[in-house]
Order: structure tokens, then sequence, then C-alpha cells
């Protein structure tokens, strides 16, 4: 039996996942002539256009959706084969990275992260992914490749790492009469609050924490992003709690909000990084964890003021 020539499967990853002739072309080194003629090749192994014209642009059949996954495995898989168990040059390795994040984790950390990337790997891509639900069969499924989260995985063999331990403080304008006295919890409470949730959610822990108190406060307005609320505080007498590595993108942004410690206990997150294990032992997987782990630990680092 012929074996089918390995650059065709390379070829169609790279074709499904730019959804694109000339984006896979960039990516593969090739003109876009040479990719289109791959294609033909492609569609004539496989029995089906596995692309076609929508538009002004190219949509994946359903055969070509159905063999995706299977196509990124057997990729993957190869690559590894070929490739030293212990060692990688990050400097001409050209590898897509899938990193799973909220615009909290991006807003503090990427521009550190992506930095690295260019000095250190010039030739790969990180492509956050917003947050959403069934992040461990994506895992599984290879469509990220790391998931930044404070909840633990649902399935046990997904590889887990502490990253760092946060606590929330409250952010709200300058001169917010909040601000004019002690902040005891019956004057936080008095206040209208933001309720940060992908998920449409007003409750969580403080609430919790308020109830216990005897106290409840008032939900205005529910976000989607933290930073999406941050700009919403300076035209408003809103609180919003964040984590406290927020207040960098504050900094940043020379937003004229101010900080404050919450009167009321809330526990300590932790944030950590997942990946299935089947990546535990790629070098350039690696190289993405342990370059995340350190860029979390240098850019807080970086923003304390000096001591002395």
């Amino acid at each position: 039996m012929q074996l089918p020539d390995m650059n065709l499967l390379v070829a169609l990853d790279a074709l499904l996942d730019e959804g694109s002739v000339v984006g896979a072309a960039r990516r593969m080194n090739l003109s876009p002539a040479a990719m289109s003629r791959t294609l033909t090749r492609i569609r004539e192994a496989i029995g089906d256009p596995i692309l076609v014209r929508a538009g002004r642009g190219l949509v994946p059949t359903p055969k070509a959706l159905a063999l995706r996954d299977q196509v990124r495995d057997v990729v993957e898989q190869a690559a590894l084969l070929f490739r030293s168990a212990d060692d990688v040059d990050m400097s001409t390795l050209r590898r897509r990275f899938n990193v799973r994040a909220n615009d909290f984790f991006v807003g503090v950390y990427g521009g550190h992260l992506i930095d690295t990337l260019d000095r250190q790997a010039p030739h790969c891509e990180l492509r956050f992914v917003p947050e959403g639900d069934g992040d461990d069969e994506a895992l599984r499924e290879g469509r990220i490749d790391l998931r930044i989260s404070n909840t633990r995985p649902l399935t046990p063999e997904v590889k887990v790492q502490n990253l760092f331990s946060t606590t929330f403080v409250g952010l709200v304008r300058e001169n917010h009469p909040l601000l004019d006295g002690e902040i005891t919890p019956e004057r936080f409470a008095s206040f209208s609050h933001i309720s940060m949730s992908r998920r449409g959610l007003a409750r969580g822990p403080i609430d919790t924490a308020l109830n216990a108190l005897g106290l409840e406060r008032r939900v205005t307005l529910i976000a989607p992003s933290f930073h999406a609320a941050m700009f919403v505080l300076p035209d408003s007498d809103l609180i919003l709690p964040v984590p406290k590595e927020a207040l960098l993108s504050v900094t940043r942004l020379g937003l004229r909000l101010q900080s404050f410690a919450l009167p009321v206990p809330l526990p300590t997150l932790m944030l950590t990084q997942a990946w299935h294990p089947r990546y535990d032992k790629d070098p350039a997987h690696r190289w993405l964890r342990e370059t995340l782990k350190r860029c979390c630990d240098e850019t807080w680092q970086a923003a304390q003021p000096a001591s002395g």
C-alpha cells in the first residue's frame, strides 16, 4: 500500500486552521499559487472539495470539519516523532500557540509575553482565545494549548501548574465620595456596584461576605470583562472589585481611578495554567509554559516600588 504524502497533511492542517489559501501559503513559506496547487492535490487525494467559496472567503466542507481534529493530531504526533524529545530551536520554530485567558490576564501579562515571544521565538504566533465553556474538551481536542483560570479542570488527566495567587481590591473614580471617610462594609454596600461576569451573573463571593454581615449591595451594571468595566468608572459613582494585578492596567492606561482595600474578607484566588498531557513532553509547549510562568513573576515584581 502506498503511503500518503505527509506534506499534504501538513498543508491540510494549515488550510483548515487559516481558512485561507493565502494564509496557509504564508505559514508554509509557499506562494499562493503553489498552495492552490497543493489544495488541488488534497482534493483529489481525499475526494472532497475541502474548502469552498463563500462570498469573498472560503469555508470548510462537512468532511473537512470532521477531519480537522484528526489531521491536527497526526501532524502533531509526526512532528514530535521527528523532533528531539529534549531540544527545540525556538528561533526557527513556526507554530501557533492558543491560550485561553480572560481580558484581565491578557491586559496585565500579554505585553511581556509577546515581547519575549518576539525575541526568543520570532516565527511563532500567540493567539489569545476568549474564555468559554468546555475548556477541558478544548484541551483534550487540541483546540487550545493552555488554559489560564482560577478554577481547576474537571478531568483528572489535565496537568496543572500554579502561576500566582491574587486578592481583590476595590476600584473607583478619583474623588469618589466613598473615599471621604472610613470605608466600612455599610458604606461600601451603600453605593452601586459593577459585577464582572462573562456569564452575566450579578452575585458572587462579595455578596456572600456582605450577607454574613446582614448587608446587601446593589449591582446596577454587569460587564463581560474587567477592562470594559474599568472604562465606565471615571464617569460614575460605581464600585468595581478587581484583582490587585489589574492596577497595572490602570497605571499604564493613565486612568484617573483610585483603589482601596475591600472592607469584607474574600478568599485568595490561585491562577493556574492547565494543559493536556499530550503536550507534557513537547519541548516547544514546555518552553511556552515556562515562559508564561516567568513573565507572570517578572511583570508583577517589576511593578513593585524599590525598597529602601
